[in-house]
This record gives structure tokens, C-alpha cells and sequence, in this order.
């Protein structure tokens, strides 16, 4: 299965097209969340207007995940915590978004929502041990908006921006594959990286770019390679090489 990943597109209406062009040849692309821009100068409804014809576009040329992160919130959720409620409308048979499990037959991807508080947290923390009971012998594949502490994909030059809760997870589930944004900068500096391991689990952070192509992630499951694309250039690595 070849999936390609992307993040923090920010509204970056030349790299959604480059998305657009590009979708029927992969099997699933991800967007691990920040498709939003909170200091565009472009209303956030409008934003969501616009990116929901986008994903609908894209679940016409293949299946599409869609996780939310810190940009992409607009509203309360039941818990009274912030979410990205309007990201509930894009959901379709070939569209999944927060809180969603994708299901085929060699792989499983577990799709989770930003979280601003703690009953949003727990909610994820029952996500991951329903799926863990359903995983079986499949690839099981996180998308989860920011990167583990401590990781070289979410180094930002100067400090760790990642999630320590991620970690914990990690360490408790044990999945093959973490797909994730939010650190920019990560592939770029000194001491970053788009790919690090944290136990057993190969986390993924394309980081972003400026241009009509995103920094992106091919990854071919059925080899366990990955492929990442950027400015910089190409660089391919194996999960075993990790």
C-alpha cells in the first residue's frame, strides 16, 4: 500500500491543488491536521468552507484521513474543550476524519482529534484500547497532530515541542507507525528529522515548506520503506534502518 502523508498545509491553497493532482496515486492520503490557518486573513468559516470542497475533491481520487490539530479548532465540544467540530461534516465512506478507524485488510490507521483538555485526552487514551483489541496481526498506524517529546521530530532548533502523553501511549500500545506535523522545522535543522523510533514505533513528521508543493512522506507498507520530499531534496530510509 503506498500512502502518502502531508500536514500543517495552513490553508495553502497551491499545495491543497498540488494535493488534489496527485491523490488517485496513492492508495490513502493522510493530512495530519493543521489544514487551517488561525492568523490567515481569511475568515476561519471560510477557511472551512473552502478546505471542505478540497476533501471532497480528494475523496473522489482515493481514501483520505483527515486528523485536526491546534489550528484547526473552532468550537467547544460536548466537554466544553476546544475541538474542530466543523471536521465532523467532511466525513465520508472514503473520507476519516477525528476520532475514525480505517480498516483494511493488512493495515489499520487509528485517527485522533487534537486534544484541549482532559476529558478530550481520555477519550483518545479508550480510542487506542478499542482499537488495540481489534488490530490483529495488521500495521497498525497512528495519525496524531504532534510529534513525541524528546524526538528528533519535534525538535525545533531550540526546544522539544512534542507530546509527552504520546509517548506514554506509545510505550503502552505499541504501534508500527506514528504519522504526524505540528513541529515545522523538524526535518530541517540541526538535530531534527522527519523519522525517528521511539521503542518499536517509527514516527513520521514531513514539516513544511513554502511553495506549491509541500514537504511530503511516501510510504510503502508493503516493503516498509519511506520516502521524504522537501526543498532539500530526497531521502529514503527503511523502517529497519531507523
Amino acid at each position: 500500500m503506498r500512502i502518502l502523508l502531508v500536514s500543517d498545509l495552513h490553508y495553502a491553497l497551491k499545495q491543497l491543488d498540488w494535493v488534489a493532482s496527485v491523490a488517485a496515486t496513492y492508495e490513502i492520503v493522510v493530512i495530519a491536521g493543521d489544514v487551517l490557518d488561525i492568523e490567515s486573513m481569511v475568515e476561519p468559516d471560510t477557511q472551512i468552507a473552502v478546505v471542505l470542497e478540497y476533501l471532497a475533491r480528494f475523496a473522489t481520487k482515493t481514501t483520505v484521513v483527515v486528523s485536526s490539530g491546534n489550528h484547526d479548532l473552532n468550537a467547544r465540544n460536548e466537554h466544553d474543550e476546544r475541538s474542530a467540530v466543523w471536521l465532523a461534516a467532511a466525513r465520508g465512506p472514503r473520507l476519516f476524519v477525528d476520532a475514525a478507524r480505517l480498516d483494511t485488510p493488512h493495515v489499520m490507521m487509528t485517527v485522533c482529534p487534537w486534544w484541549d483538555g482532559p476529558n478530550s485526552c481520555a477519550a483518545i487514551d479508550r480510542q487506542f484500547a478499542e482499537d488495540a483489541a481489534l488490530v490483529g496481526d495488521r500495521l497498525w498506524i497512528w495519525v496524531y497532530h504532534s510529534p513525541p517529546v524528546d524526538s528528533p521530530t519535534s525538535w525545533t532548533g531550540r526546544r522539544h515541542y512534542g507530546d509527552q502523553e504520546l509517548v506514554d501511549w506509545i510505550g503502552r500500545y505499541e504501534p508500527a507507525v506514528v504519522l504526524c506535523g505540528h513541529v515545522h522545522q523538524a526535518p530541517f535543522v540541526r538535530n531534527g528529522s522527519w523519522i525517528d523510533r521511539v521503542g518499536s514505533t517509527v514516527v513520521f513528521n514531513s514539516g513544511r515548506q513554502i511553495g506549491p508543493v509541500p514537504t511530503h512522506i511516501e510510504i510503502d507498507t508493503d516493503n516498509r520503506l519511506a520516502t521524504w520530499s522537501s526543498l532539500a531534496g530526497v531521502e529514503e530510509r527503511a523502517f529497519a534502518d531507523v
